[in-house]
């Protein structure tokens, strides 16, 4: 039988059909062998067994003692008691709702004029998802225009306050579950000055998205600002698209949160089956156990061939990485676990990188997202375009997706395909609960909690402590100290943080508004205020 003919069997053997939820699942160019699935059997039904605990209620993040529920967001039938389902229910309604409003000016500036602009303010988790479905869905009939703030970055904030120009019709979100993330309240205090030199009151364009109780709770409700929605501490940052981090702005831009919900529903429901040939999500994780040898050892590259997907990897970047990145295991033992997730969009990426992906180093596995349908308006002019005789842009994206598939299939780089029908609410919405569900079986096959992240908060602690350093620097030069980077080490008695010293004195005198000066050579420079 010639390679291309047994490939062809591979594919008809091992293609995984959703039609329920218009999405299928091809590994057959991922090189595992004939013995790997029923070896891997008993493991994966144990990872099934765990995940039908952890959507039963159990404790499934055990380092903080947490359930994990963010599946119960789009089926509050699911949740483990009647508070919780009622908790669901009413924010679901609360977002309908507030949306209704906006759209109607029944809640509008404080001018009468109806908002139009949506400043959202988050990071991480509170910024990617909605970001993701902003581009992913836009169109000319959105109801608002979207900016965000998802950095401390002031030149950031700045470009961001240049392209909304109007804040006087600009609704402004606020998303922390704590309240107390530093990037976002930077990010707020920025926006409550923009508004104040605007001559407007932030309060009146202000809305929080926040845990019950939290330091943004609490000045939400002293500052009587428009409407507070919850966060719980069961629906971790990465997680949260879902929930109000991520269907408020939908809702407000005027997307179909019913669809994406269902889209996430329906496929939750799929992949519940403890049936790994119909299972995409399961078999999603085991081809990254395959790929990686249960370690990690390969990356995984996402090249959507279609532009709404752009910013899908960047997405996937945060759930995979900050779920499946840990030193230690469910044991205590240090296993250094992980799985790289890097990406841009094809046919962008053949004139990028896949040179080095066909015949560079060999560090790696494809995952191809492929969208049958080449627009999301039929009537569109780009769409039924022929550029050639009986060919359309679309006929080339996906010519190309094919050619690069078989041109890494050559070289022995393997590669999974998810194609999707259509590109739409519906099908983002399985897209997030296809992945989000692959990851928690993922990490049941190799033994580690995807659901905190000591990590993030061990770079937050040293954030803090290097701020609560400048804080020392600045009194002692205020105070009259002078002196180079090892001398104000000397005279704050902390010899070992000279270079954090150094580092923190050349970014104050990048800055004006810190009045620090220097003179000579960055090396030996004297420091004074």
């Amino acid at each position: 039988m010639s390679p291309a003919l047994a490939l062809w069997k591979r594919y008809q053997n091992h293609l995984c059909l959703c039609p329920s939820i218009g999405l299928s699942l091809d590994i057959a160019r991922m090189n595992f062998s004939d013995d790997f699935l029923p070896s891997i059997q008993p493991a994966i039904t144990e990872a099934y067994s765990a995940m039908d605990a952890l959507e039963a209620g159990a404790i499934a993040n055990p380092d903080e003692k947490r359930m994990v529920g963010h599946y119960w967001l789009r089926n509050p039938a699911l949740a483990p008691s009647p508070e919780l389902r009622q908790a669901i229910t009413s924010a679901l309604t609360q977002i309908k709702s507030f949306a209704a409003d906006i759209h109607s000016a029944k809640i509008a500036s404080p001018s009468g004029k109806p908002f139009i602009n949506l400043l959202i303010i988050g990071i991480g988790g509170s910024a990617l998802g909605p970001q993701f479905i902003a581009d992913a869905l836009t169109s000319s009939a959105d109801k608002m225009k979207t900016f965000f703030f998802d950095n401390t970055d002031p030149d950031g904030m700045d470009r961001e306050l240049h392209r909304i120009g109007n804040l006087a019709q600009t609704l402004t979100v606020v998303i922390s579950k704590s309240g107390g993330t530093k990037e976002t309240r930077n990010g707020m205090l920025a926006a409550q000055a923009a508004y104040q030199a605007a001559n407007l009151h932030f309060a009146q364009h202000a809305v929080a998205v926040t845990g019950d109780g939290s330091e943004l709770d609490q000045a939400a409700k002293a500052g009587a600002w428009l409407a507070r929605f919850p966060m719980w501490d069961w629906v971790g940052g990465r997680t949260s698209v879902t929930s109000a981090v991520g269907l408020l702005p939908a809702a407000l831009q005027g997307f179909d949160i019913d669809a994406l919900l269902a889209g996430a529903r329906d496929t939750d429901s799929l992949t519940r089956l403890h049936d790994t040939a119909r299972n995409p999500a399961a078999r999603l994780a085991l081809m990254w156990f395959h790929a990686g040898s249960g370690k990690g050892l390969k990356d995984m590259v996402v090249l959507p061939y279609k532009d709404r997907l752009l910013l899908f990897s960047r997405y996937l970047q945060q759930l995979v990485m900050e779920s499946l990145g840990k030193e230690k295991d469910l044991a205590g033992h240090t296993v250094l676990q992980g799985l790289a997730v890097y990406g841009n969009k094809g046919s962008t990426d053949q004139h990028a990188y896949v040179q080095q992906l066909r015949e560079g180093i060999n560090n790696f596995f494809v995952t191809f997202i492929e969208v049958l349908s080449d627009s999301t308006s039929p009537s569109a002019p780009s769409s039924s375009l022929f550029v050639e005789k009986d060919v359309t842009s679309g006929d080339y994206l996906h010519g190309f997706f094919q050619g690069t598939r078989s041109a890494l299939t050559q070289t022995q780089r393997e590669s999974i395909t998810l194609t999707i029908d259509r590109l739409d609410a519906r099908a983002i919405g399985s897209l997030i609960a296809l992945f989000e569900r692959a990851v928690g079986l993922y990490a049941s096959l190799v033994n580690i909690n995807a659901y905190h992240q000591p990590g993030v908060e061990a770079g937050k602690k040293a954030a803090t402590a290097v701020i609560n350093l400048q804080l020392k620097i600045l009194t002692h030069l205020r105070g009259g100290g002078a002196g180079t980077a090892e001398q104000i080490a000397a005279a704050l008695k902390l010899p070992d943080e000279v270079e954090t010293i150094h580092l923190t004195l050349r970014h104050l005198v990048a800055n004006p508004a810190h009045k620090i000066k220097s003179t000579g050579n960055p090396l030996t420079a004297t420091y004074s205020a």
